[in-house]
């Protein structure tokens, strides 16, 4: 698996909050936003798993 480079532009103060966010779990903002985005992955195939299955067994 590779590596791609993805540039953002944001709000100062929601930077700030991140990186709020960021220092009290030890993490940098670029960790900080890549677990959220990993969780919120995660959180939606877990969703539609449990959907398919809600409908196999209808």
């Amino acid at each position: 698996m590779g590596t791609d480079v993805l540039s953002l532009r944001i709000d100062g103060e929601l930077l700030d909050r991140m990186r709020t966010h960021a220092a009290r779990r030890g993490m940098t903002v670029q960790d900080y936003v890549i677990r959220t985005l990993v969780r919120e992955d995660f959180d939606e195939r877990f969703k539609a798993a449990v959907e398919k299955t809600e409908k196999f067994y209808g």
